[in-house]
């Protein structure tokens, strides 16, 4: 396999030329920080990832965890992985220094995520998901909840996880059976089993705090009738020292395609008397508090697809370059050439650095709109982008974590019939990458979460005012020169057919849902496109201007340039051509009985 290289250069690109990080560092709350202070925060996080995390990515993919007799055992090296990435701080970048956090915009720590996602992501889903859990429990819990768990989860001490998924629910979180009686003390008891929980149970922490559902007595069917709590595998004493086992354990590990390293348990819960809980939020207000922690999920399960995209390219591109076949066409040299030289291969190799290029400018805006909307000290500008996040959230997810599949496909295709072998590592970010659109919502849910409830924000203005802000980059296109006169024109016509499928299916919605639904995928993966065209276009002209300048970086730029044109010319058209299927109604998809999809 190839070494991973942290690519700082076009991390620092997409943060300073696309997502103006200098203008989210002038906001009070991040008036310690500079861009200097950003820049050594992603050196150091770029070593981590490249001289620690990445040589167990192998090693974890073939050992893999294990369970025996109620404990978990990570793969070699990945414990005390766990203890580099603790003492460094690292779990704690956007959080309140109040409770150990480094108190630096979000846009850094996704960044920092990013690396860490490509160099093993089966390591990076631990932080993950205690970050979410550091979310979930400083918006919704009681003083006295934050004094006992909030500084052992900024800091690393302690990790937490998110339980929903149970076996007869899947994602139809309304339907699960988890329950939880009052006790005498004020705690509930839980009971219930639940799977599919990452990093359920492990060795690297003394505790592990679960944000469970589960339905009290008398509660409302449904999702209005889930409460959300949390509860600690140790209890923790009045002075902070950790109790008694509380009644949970995990029995079994689940079999998985991919992401070995990370032990996706079976909780169960409440064996014997209980398990203690303790409740977050209001009664029966679960899904508002889970969503707190899913929303963050979401956006970070989108930085996985983008950084598995990343690995696999890297290790494409660098099989590209060495591997010799056949001779490309005009090829002088004698001998076979490289096959990076070959047409083809040049194409899948620039269609996923594109891909990623625009993938990384979405993560990284919708991560910069969530630094605006919680910190601006502007009321309206804090609502706009706090609109804005809510929109680009299942962009991010689905699209990205759809494209993270295709790019790690992309690169087994590039290796040819040796990426069919496990030993060169290209089939392990495929196998990786596949977990992705399923997380957190699968992609389709994702898709109609745009269409029913982003889309019709505001009565559609939302979209609008995005569409708008996509437009005003004509002028400068247009003062791009030839260099991006077909990206003009394409961004054009794709922002004219979004606009068109937008208004069909607002105009739709209430007389023909089920039509509306069928678009819904074809849709998000239109409007990904486009976005994914304006942020990408956005950079390339930066890059142009950027070039004029004195110690100039000439060939970077160059080929952001070269890339921005790629994705302008050649992929960006894609978008306007999925109008028929955004617009075409559910008749096609039943115009055939159920029974006759079996052959």
């Amino acid at each position: 396999m190839s070494a991973y290289q942290a690519p700082l250069k076009d991390i620092r690109f997409t943060l300073n030329q696309i997502c103006d990080l200098e203008g989210t560092l002038t906001l009070p709350k991040f008036a310690d920080t500079d861009g200097d202070t950003a820049n050594a925060v992603l050196e150091e996080a770029g070593r981590l990832a490249a001289g620690i995390l990445a040589p167990l990515n192998r090693q974890g993919d073939t050992q893999g965890a294990t369970l025996a007799n109620g404990v978990v055992t990570t793969p070699d090296g990945f414990r005390e992985a766990y203890a580099a990435f603790r003492d460094g701080g690292w779990n704690g970048i956007p959080f309140d220094p109040e409770f150990g956090g480094m108190g630096l915009p979000i846009s850094i720590a996704n960044a920092c995520a990013e690396l860490w996602n490509s160099a093993n992501m089966g390591f990076a889903l631990c932080p993950m998901l205690t970050q979410g859990a550091i979310d979930a429990i400083g918006a919704h819990g009681s003083d006295a909840l934050k004094e006992i768990y909030l500084e052992n989860l900024v800091t690393g001490q302690w990790t937490g996880t998110m339980n929903l998924t149970e076996p007869q629910a899947g994602s139809d979180v309304g339907a699960l059976r988890s329950r939880a009686e009052p006790a005498a003390d004020g705690t509930w008891r839980i009971k219930g089993q639940k799977i599919f929980i990452s990093y359920g149970e492990h060795d690297y922490t003394d505790n592990i705090i679960h944000l469970v559902l589960a339905r009290t007595p008398d509660s409302p069917e449904g999702t209005r009738g889930i409460s959300l709590f949390v509860v600690p595998k140790f209890l923790v004493n009045d002075d902070g020292s950790l109790g008694q086992r509380n009644d949970l354990r995990c029995i079994n590990l689940e079999e998985k395609l991919g992401i070995h390293a990370s032990p996706t348990a079976v909780m169960s819960f409440g064996d014997n008397e209980g398990a203690v809980g303790y409740m977050l939020g209001e009664e029966n207000k679960g899904m508002r508090c889970m969503f707190t922690m899913m929303n963050t999920a979401r956006l970070a399960v989108g930085i996985e697809g983008l950084a598995i995209a990343e690995g696999a390219y890297q290790h494409a591109v660098a099989y590209a370059l060495e591997r010799r076949q056949g001779k490309a066409i005009g090829a002088t040299e004698p001998g076979s050439s490289a096959i990076v030289e070959h047409a083809d291969v040049r194409r899948m190799l620039m269609t996923m650095k594109a891909q990623i290029d625009a993938m990384r400018a979405l993560c990284y805006v919708n991560g910069q709109a969530l630094d605006m909307a919680r910190q601006h000290v502007d009321e309206d500008q804090r609502a706009w982008y706090g609109q804005l996040a809510e929109l680009l959230t299942p962009l991010s997810k689905a699209w990205c974590t759809d494209l993270g599949c295709e790019v790690a496909s992309l690169g087994v295709q590039v290796h040819g019939g040796m990426g069919f072998i496990e030993e060169t590592g290209a089939a392990q970010y495929f196998r990786d990458a596949r977990i992705a659109p399923i997380y957190e919502g699968t992609n389709g849910i994702q898709a109609l979460d745009l269409v029913m409830r982003k889309l019709t924000m505001a009565g559609g203005e939302v979209v609008t005012k995005y569409l708008a802000e996509m437009r005003d980059l004509d002028g400068a296109l247009a003062d791009g020169g030839p260099d991006f006169a077909k990206t003009r024109a394409n961004l054009t016509t794709a922002l004219d057919s979004l606009e068109e499928a937008s208004t069909w299916l607002l105009r739709t919605m209430a007389e023909d849902p089920n039509g509306v639904a069928a678009g819904a995928s074809p849709y998000l993966r239109m409007f990904g496109l486009t976005v994914g065209g304006y942020l990408i276009a956005k950079g390339g002209l930066a890059a142009a201007k950027l070039s004029g300048e004195v110690d100039a970086d000439a060939p970077f730029l160059a080929g952001r340039v070269a890339t921005a044109r790629f994705y302008g010319e050649q992929l960006l058209p894609q978008a306007p051509a999925l109008l028929p299927a955004v617009t075409a109604g559910a008749a096609p998809l039943f115009a055939i009985a159920a029974e006759q999809l079996v052959n």
